[in-house]
């Protein structure tokens, strides 16, 4: 249904053009002025037109929203759609007007129509992304997608509507089929793959990473290729973007998540626990089996008095049934003050209430190297938090070096410079003395 009836355009035209006559212009300029003139009432009205509909209409409909209590029309103006919808109802009293307006030049009714329509395409293309990001927004609001990939869905149907969009203004600025253009564009359709090779890898890879569980906002990943070690905020068609420690954004290509190695957290997230996996170097000279009297002593520490107990009668017992001759240290089994500064170590973090004990939990030694003999901590505190887990791990091994004196052992530390020039001054006193 058409906006003006044609009599009442005829009508408008031919008045307009009358007025102007009387001026004693010729025909030509008559019917330039009149549709110059017609142009500018049709700008005034579309101006009016569009500047109630948004001050009156959208005024009201958004008391309205605002009353409701639902979050999905909040959305639908946050997202300007309704605003895009007002900006059509000019654009379509304005492509009725078109033929009124250029009457006397029928040559350019066509040009004017095809700006209007190429305006009205991207309008309702706008239209349309501004729809599906109010979707996108109401879905994040639920607690069952707040962590999937939406914004690469939402690229993705982006895509396609301004690609649709493309192929109708196309159609329009030519008078061919869309179907034309789809055929044309299968001959070049090598050309858009390399140009969208990207996208298309991104495309790909972000179904992957939703399909296969991934990657979720939220997760704390680690990648070390692209220096990423933090919490991702946002998964996007072609980038990943991820908040360092440090507050830095790290950007990573989506498809790097499918071809390249990194590490999620998640699954300590959800555990509860973090791992603590770190050594301490014994020094090895300083290794040795304990006399009756440090044996005696270390029974003081109650983390060790019922281990020291069952350990002592089970090592006397074999070394009787064995007839071990006990004057040479290397017969039969003693205790050793690395074995039992590890059980001590073992017991303390076992009662600590800061460590998970229903997850693995070991102390071990290492593959001694030129470092001593490293006893590893492997174990997971109650926390995922990481200051929190610092101050634990902290804690744990201040007490641990502090006691390692108590079962007579040393830690290795390699030489500083004060301890170099100690050896060089008692070197220099000893050849003093053997020349006096």
């Amino acid at each position: 249904m058409e906006i003006l009836d044609k009599n009442l355009q005829s009508d408008l035209y031919r008045t307009t053009f009358n007025l102007i006559a009387k001026t004693g212009l010729s025909t030509y300029f008559t019917t330039l002025i009149t549709s110059a003139v017609l142009t500018i009432a049709l700008l005034l009205i579309l101006y009016v037109v569009d500047f109630l509909l948004r001050k009156v209409l959208l005024l009201l409909v958004t008391k309205f929203i605002e009353k409701s209590e639902t979050k999905l029309d909040d959305l639908l103006i946050e997202n300007k759609v309704l605003r895009y919808l007002i900006h059509l109802v000019p654009l379509v009293v304005a492509k009725d007007a078109i033929p009124l307006i250029f009457k006397g030049f029928p040559n350019w009714i066509n040009i004017a129509v095809q700006i209007i329509s190429i305006t009205q395409v991207v309008t309702i293309a706008l239209l349309f992304s501004a729809v599906f990001r109010t979707f996108r927004d109401f879905l994040r609001t639920k607690k069952s997608f707040t962590d999937k990939p939406i914004d690469s869905y939402l690229q993705v149907i982006n895509i396609v509507v301004f690609f649709v969009a493309g192929i109708l203004i196309f159609s329009i600025l030519t008078g061919q089929s869309p179907i034309a253009f789809l055929v044309s564009l299968g001959a070049a359709s090598a050309v858009l793959m390399l140009v969208f090779k990207d996208t298309i890898l991104g495309f790909v890879a972000s179904i992957q990473v939703s399909i296969n569980d991934m990657v979720r906002v939220g997760d704390w990943i680690e990648m070390t290729k692209y220096g990423a070690d933090g919490h991702v905020i946002e998964i996007n068609l072609g980038t990943v973007k991820v908040q360092n420690f440090d507050k830095t954004i790290t950007t990573i290509p989506t498809y790097a998540l499918v071809s390249d190695s990194f590490r999620n957290y998640r699954g300590m997230q959800k555990a509860g626990g973090r791992r603590i996996k770190r050594s301490l170097n014994i020094k090895m000279s300083s290794v040795r089996f304990l006399t009756e009297n440090e044996i005696e002593e270390l029974k003081k520490i109650q983390l060790l008095r019922e281990y020291i107990d069952e350990k002592t009668h089970e090592i006397n017992t074999y070394n009787v049934s064995k007839n071990i001759d006990p004057t040479v240290s290397a017969n039969g089994r003693r205790l050793t003050n690395v074995g039992l500064y590890r059980q001590y170590i073992k017991a303390y973090t076992f009662n600590s209430p800061k460590i998970r004990t229903d997850m693995m939990f070991e102390v071990r030694q290492l593959q001694p190297t030129e470092h001593g003999l490293p006893l590893e901590l492997f174990m997971f505190a109650n926390t995922i938090l990481w200051n929190e887990y610092e101050v634990i791990m902290a804690d744990i091994f201040d007490h641990i070096i502090a006691v390692v004196s108590l079962f007579h052992l040393e830690i290795f530390e390699s030489p500083s410079s004060g301890d170099v020039q100690e050896i060089a001054e008692a070197l220099k006193i000893t050849t003093v003395k053997t020349q006096d």
